[in-house]
This record gives C-alpha cells, structure tokens and sequence, in this order.
C-alpha cells in the first residue's frame, strides 16, 4: 500500500541529456550555457505543445512525463530535427547533440517528482541513444509501431545498469546524409510508390529513346547487305539514374537499371 502523498501510474517517459558536455564546458564555458539554455527552450516548447510536462532538469539533463507515448515518441522526433537544423550555423566542434531515450512503465510518483524502475529505464535507453539520436523501448515500441510514420532498428536485449531483465532496445532511425544528427520521420512507405512511379516512366522514356533508335538505325534484314560505317545522326546516351529516395542503400536499385539499359 503506498504512504500519503504518493501515487502509481503507467506513463511515458522522456530522458535526455547532452552528448560530451564536460568537454563543451570545458572548451567554453559562457558559449556552452548559452547554447543549453536555448536548447532547454525548444524541449520546453515541444513538451508543452504534445501535453507533456516537464518533470527536473538537472544539469544538462531533462526528465519529462507524457500521458502519450505516441505523443513522447513525436515530440523527441521534433526536439531533434529541430536541434539539428540549429546545430547546422554552428562550427562541429561545438554543436549540442543531444541523446533521448523514451519508455512506456510504471511510475511511483511523489510531490510531482517520478521514481521507479520505468524512469531508470528511459535514462538507460538514453544513455544507449547516439548523440542526436532516440533509442525507445519494446513497450514503447509496441505502442507506436503502426502509429508513427517512422522505421526502427532492433537493437537486442541490452543489459543496463541497475535494472535486473535486459531491456530490449529500439533505435528510430536517422537519416544518413541529412543534418548532423537530425532524427527524422523515415518516410520509405511514401518513397516507395515514388521509386515505382520513377521506375515506371523511366521504363517509358528508354523504351521510347530504342525504339526511336531502331527506326532511324533498323538491325540488318536477310539480304545481305554492306556494313555501313557507324551513324551520325541521333544517337542515345545513358546517364547513371539517380536515387531520389532519399535512402542509401537504394542506390543499387538506380545503378543496377543504368547497368542494365547499357548491356
């Protein structure tokens, strides 16, 4: 039974923190404040906007409580695009990532401060999150699966300190290539029908480009004729096609049609 004044609940939880902060401080201690007091607002300001709260912010940490967990999966989504796009005026040297860790779990909660194996937890996971990165948990990862417009990488059981069962971990994917860090929505489902349509009219426009070849330049009939000396007229020139999926590792599928047309 719980003593006066406290409380039990399931809740999803934000944990975060700045990735190398003692060496930020270290190099600059005035820049560093500066920059994790407008870093402090943008969390603020996404909490506030998805119905989160936030819970302490001690150092460069910040703990928050959402009644969604689809909400606290989005809203560390948009903290780090934004952050991203921030660090993007600053040298590399002293951009502030930061890594995110979010777990759906049962809270004891006491004069508004959250305690429990659900709150050490989402610390873990950050603590396992890539600076700039979001690492989630399988209880989160089972609520926002098929909620979110994001794809995920499955990182196994991990065993963290403290906490007795491994944790099975979920990374949201980044994008390679994109800003510094910057964790995004994985919008494949939507490149998809875009690479189909792509492969569709590029499909259309080699097969028109041969058979206008083919018209100009007919193949040899059954008599025998000369050999004619090679054409100067239109000719047909294959340039490599280009991924614009956005993915990299699709470059094979736009390469392999290059490779393709040529032969």
């Amino acid at each position: 039974m719980e003593s006066s004044g406290t409380e039990r609940k399931l809740t999803a939880i934000m944990a975060a923190d700045v990735a190398g902060y003692s060496r930020l401080m270290g190099e600059d201690h005035e820049a560093t404040v500066e920059s994790l007091t407008a870093s402090r607002k943008v969390f603020s300001e996404h909490i506030e906007r998805l119905r989160g709260r936030v819970v302490n912010a001690p150092g460069d940490s910040i703990l928050a409580e959402f009644v969604s967990v689809v909400d606290a999966v989005q809203c560390a989504v948009d903290i780090q695009r934004e952050l991203a796009e921030r660090n993007e005026e600053r040298p590399p040297s002293r951009r502030m990532e930061f890594r995110i860790g979010v777990n759906l779990g049962d809270v004891l909660i006491k004069e508004g401060a959250l305690y429990g194996d659900g709150v050490n937890i989402a610390a873990r996971l950050e603590s396992l999150a890539e600076p700039g990165g979001i690492c989630i948990s399988r209880s989160t990862y089972d609520q926002v699966k098929s909620r979110l417009p994001l794809e995920y990488e499955y990182l196994g059981e991990q065993d963290v300190k403290n906490i007795a069962e491994p944790v099975r971990t979920y990374r949201v994917l980044s994008k390679p290539g994109a800003a510094a860090g910057r964790v995004v929505a994985a919008r494949r489902r939507g490149f998809r029908s875009g690479r189909i349509l792509g492969t569709v009219l590029s499909a259309a426009i080699v097969t028109a480009l041969v058979a206008a070849g083919l018209y100009w330049f007919p193949g040899p009939s059954d008599r025998e004729d000369p050999i004619l000396a090679m054409p100067t007229g239109p000719t047909i020139a294959v340039l490599p096609f280009e991924n614009m999926s956005g993915d990299p590792e699709q470059d094979y599928f736009s390469d392999g049609i290059t490779e393709e047309i040529i032969t």
